[in-house]
């Protein structure tokens, strides 16, 4: 014999010791629905996430350095693990991606009469936390302790000791619910899988099935956000600018690189938006990620983002070693942007612009063109001024949503004229670099016609204080760069610029 504790949350509050039922019970006696408790899983079912893998991140996010004691907590079992967690780590039940379609069915029994459990292999201060937000389980809350991992067969003991011999009704959504399925007196899925559904079938009587399909092209696409990729455009800029555009030998070398660049970023991305997931679902916009919205599964974009990076190495393998460097010192600081830096007013702007410039330099590593003084110069300032653009915009936003603060970085919406004001500087220094650029020995060796170059200057100030001005107009809401891409006019500013390089040239 053992027991185990389970820790048991109704009008009482109380914590019991619970013996094990026996799992091969009688059938169930039928009575009305009303007198039939609805027992409620909750990763996967009421909420679209798994709290384990959520606050394990938020850990590691918070205390980098508890990524140590983690597997010495998993030895120990993964319920010592859960408790651990549970006790350094906050959750914000409130902003929660729950499934409005469980959610809705649960109110209306409810309101019903209808006694509701919510029973979760969860930590149980975090079962409590969201029951006390939703207000739905007066039926009580069961949960995970340091001594019990609350799933499958523990789980199944546990409703049965908690409904003393009456019948039950289920919902879940994995495979880990099949035992307390098979002894339930009806399922209820939640799931995408026709695999799953039948196999539920097979030992229980399916009253509703909750369908979670979805376009999981569309998902993944979004999850990769390959529209962002367009930023590693700036790879071909060393090529373009060196005048070696005819030779295809460096184009496959700087399309390769731009390959590798755009599955690295990928894999950040992913990385980021994981790690991000509270600050996400508060933001209007961001909270339709497919992570912070729950489309997606914490573990499955962890696999994501392994797969992407190991891919972008492997291709940069096949490329000049200084290229990987880049690659490698890319990765580096862009993760920890998206762990640290990020936080810090000031220092994640300039971050930002250096993961710009890295671009760049990835591209003449790539190729083997090394990039002028000039080039990066006129890179830096021009970048910073983009970054600047682009936190400007989220602390418009904040202020328009009644919020002192950008969630997850260290700005005020009072910083917004001072971040305008250097940014737009930014932007004027960087064709400042580009006048003395064209007044110095070195355009004499490309250009034949250098003063027609002087006409750059214009079309660039045009392009620049057009996008600060769109930015102020809170039009711009992307990242400036793919707010180029998309853009019409600075298809028209790159053709007038390309015209005048042909003819200097």
């Amino acid at each position: 014999m053992w027991d185990y504790r389970v820790s048991l949350h109704s009008r009482s509050d109380v914590t019991r010791v619970v013996q094990p039922a026996t799992l091969f019970s009688p059938p169930m006696t039928e009575c009305s629905r009303s007198d039939i408790p609805l027992c409620v899983d909750l990763d996967g079912t009421l909420i679209r996430t798994d709290l384990l893998w959520e606050s394990l991140l938020m850990l590691v996010k918070r205390r980098p350095a508890s990524i140590f004691r983690i597997p010495l907590w998993l030895f120990r079992g993964r319920a010592y693990l859960k408790d651990q967690i549970a006790r350094l780590v906050q959750i914000d039940v409130a902003s929660l991606p729950y499934n409005r379609d469980v959610l809705d069915y649960l109110r209306k029994e409810r309101q019903g009469g209808r006694e509701l459990i919510l029973a979760t292999a969860s930590h149980v201060d975090f079962a409590r936390q969201i029951a006390a937000h939703l207000g739905l389980f007066e039926g009580g809350v069961l949960g995970s302790t340091a001594v019990v991992n609350l799933k499958g067969r523990a789980k199944l003991q546990a409703l049965q000791e908690r409904c003393g011999g009456r019948s039950f009704d289920y919902i879940g959504d994995a495979e880990a619910d099949l035992p307390v399925w098979a002894r339930a007196n009806q399922a209820l899925v939640v799931t995408d899988s026709a695999s799953l559904v039948g196999r539920v079938k097979a030992v229980a009587r399916v009253a509703h099935v909750f369908d979670r399909r979805r376009n999981w092209l569309r998902v993944i696409y979004k999850a990769l956000r390959v529209h962002q990729w367009a930023k590693n455009v700036l790879i071909l800029v060393p090529l373009i600018s060196s005048h070696q555009i005819t030779d295809m030998s460096l184009w496959l070398a700087a399309m390769a690189a731009f390959v590798s660049f755009s599955l690295c970023a990928s894999a950040v991305y992913i990385l980021n938006d994981c790690l991000d997931l509270e600050a996400d679902r508060r933001h209007s916009k961001k909270k339709d990620r497919p992570f912070a919205s729950g489309e997606l599964s914490i573990a499955t974009g962890l696999a994501m983002s392994l797969g992407c990076l190991t891919a972008s190495f492997a291709l940069a393998a096949t490329l000049p070693y200084t290229f990987l460097i880049v690659l490698g010192g890319y990765s580096a600081l862009t993760t920890g942007y998206s762990l640290y830096l990020k936080s810090l007013v000031l220092v994640d702007v300039i971050v930002l612009a250096q993961l710009y410039t890295l671009r760049v330099y990835a591209g003449g590593a790539a190729t083997g063109i090394v990039p002028s003084h000039w080039l990066l110069t006129f890179s830096l300032f021009v970048f910073l001024s983009l970054a600047l653009m682009k936190r400007f915009a989220e602390i418009r936003l904040m202020s328009q949503s009644d919020r002192k603060g950008v969630l997850g970085r260290g700005y005020r919406t009072s910083d917004a004229e001072h971040i305008a004001s250097i940014g737009s500087s930014s932007g004027l220094i960087a064709v400042l670099v580009l006048a003395l650029y064209i007044s110095s020995k070195e355009v004499l060796e490309l250009y034949s016609n250098p003063e027609y170059l002087w006409l750059v200057c214009p079309v660039m100030l045009f392009w620049i204080t057009r996008a600060w001005m769109l930015t102020y107009r809170d039009c711009m809401e992307d990242d400036p760069v793919v707010f180029a891409v998309r853009d019409l006019t600075s298809y028209i500013v790159a053709l007038l610029i390309g015209i005048i390089l042909v003819v200097a040239k």
